[in-house]
């Protein structure tokens, strides 16, 4: 397996896939070609069919100015979803060109060469290989992990919860519409400031957390700097939970550095092992992921062992297991905001269940990864981040 340092990446949302990536893609392919005095780029799949309302176009010509962006959306026979075509040309003649594919999380591949993170780190491939040599030398994940990775890590993951905490406040303070066109208001400062007068710790936990949860996905929807988490689509649900451990209950940020950790190493098994990408796997892949990274890295901060972080982070997978990615216009607004909300409050409640139950288990967090990308794959392609079907299709039908 690759770094961890390559799930979290910062960037401007509202798509990993179609704005981070893309973004990354233009940056690259124009310091290739200089000398070039024209570029065209053309969309293919997801890329095309929403591209628009998440921005890709605006991205491409923020990393490749002046750049002309074409979307295709006849093309059908594409070796990935999330596909471009770059093209330089001088003086009327092409000079050269790229596919390069948007594969999830603000990655890319270019076809025909080595992925940007195809260094391995990890010569184990799954958790049940990870589970069995931290038992062998006793350790813990979060050691495991050091042990593993380059002395940048810790300071890699401090800079990422710097953005994590910012995207957290610039969010509960901001007000007003967000673009795209469907009149969706800010909710977060509502939601963080509006207690009942009778209401429960329960409550206003959920309550706050949400906000928090909230402000993450609202500032991605209103394109704004966040953290892929593992994506753009996904970003409020790990912060929001490890941002209330931090603020609300008190816990040192050095422990939430290491459970940052621990989540990266499992949103590290499903990248592996399947996908991190909606357009390939549908939001199962997105907040699945984002949801079962969040129960791990809380069950590791409560000082749970191994087998209940495992647990949890299966719990939360298989109990989102089959979710479309539909996003009415092709925005990361409905239902992306809410479900980071509902899969925040998801990952607390498998951790719960996991501190109890995980003795008596039966599927083990390989089976449901697995589980997730076959899912993926038989999920109809309307599903998968295309706004052909669902909630995309049902919200301008009525």
């Amino acid at each position: 397996m690759k770094t961890i340092k390559s799930v979290y990446k910062i960037g401007n949302g509202p798509s990993s896939s179609h704005t981070v990536g893309p973004y990354h893609a233009a940056q690259i392919f124009g310091a290739r070609y200089p000398q070039a005095d024209r570029f065209r780029v053309t969309l293919y799949g997801s890329l095309a069919f929403t591209g628009e309302g998440h921005g890709t176009g605006k991205a491409i010509v923020s990393g490749l100015p002046g750049a002309e962006v074409v979307f295709d959306r006849e093309e059908q026979d594409l070796p990935h979803p999330n596909t471009m075509l770059f093209e330089a040309f001088k003086g009327g003649e092409r000079i050269g060109q790229n596919r390069i594919f948007s594969i999830g999380g603000g990655s890319i591949r270019i076809e025909g060469e080595a992925s940007e993170d195809e260094v391995e780190v990890y010569p184990q491939r799954n958790f049940t290989e990870i589970l069995e040599i931290c038992k062998r030398r006793s350790l813990n994940l979060a050691q495991f992990i050091y042990r593993m990775e380059d002395d940048r890590l810790r300071d890699g993951l401090k800079t990422v919860w710097e953005a994590m905490k910012d995207s957290i406040r610039r969010g509960l303070v901001a007000e007003g519409t967000l673009p795209g066109g469907l009149g969706v208001a800010r909710k977060a400062k509502t939601l963080f400031e509006k207690r009942c007068y009778n209401e429960s710790a329960d409550v206003t936990m959920n309550r706050v957390i949400a906000a928090y949860a909230y402000a993450v996905s609202e500032e991605n929807a209103d394109e704004n700097i966040v953290v892929t988490a593992p994506t753009c689509g996904s970003c409020g649900v790990l912060p929001a939970v490890m941002y209330y451990m931090y603020a609300d209950r008190g816990f040192p940020e050095e422990e939430i550095l290491d459970a940052l950790a621990v989540a990266a190493l499992i949103g590290n098994v499903i990248r592996t092992n399947a996908s991190i990408s909606g357009a390939e796997c549908g939001c199962q892949a997105e907040i699945g992921s984002a949801c079962s990274m969040t129960a791990a890295a809380l069950a590791s901060l409560y000082g749970l062992n191994i087998d209940q972080i495992e647990y949890a982070a299966e719990i939360a997978m298989e109990h989102n297991l089959g979710l479309t990615c539909d996003p009415v216009k092709g925005l990361v607004q409905i239902p992306c905001i809410e479900r980071n909300a509902v899969a925040a409050m998801r990952a607390i409640s498998s951790v719960n269940l996991s501190r109890f139950l995980f003795s008596t288990r039966k599927i083990s967090f390989d089976e449901v990864v697995a589980t997730m990308y076959r899912t993926g794959k038989d999920m109809d392609e309307k599903y998968r981040e295309t706004s052909h079907g669902g909630l995309a299709q049902i919200y301008y039908a009525n």
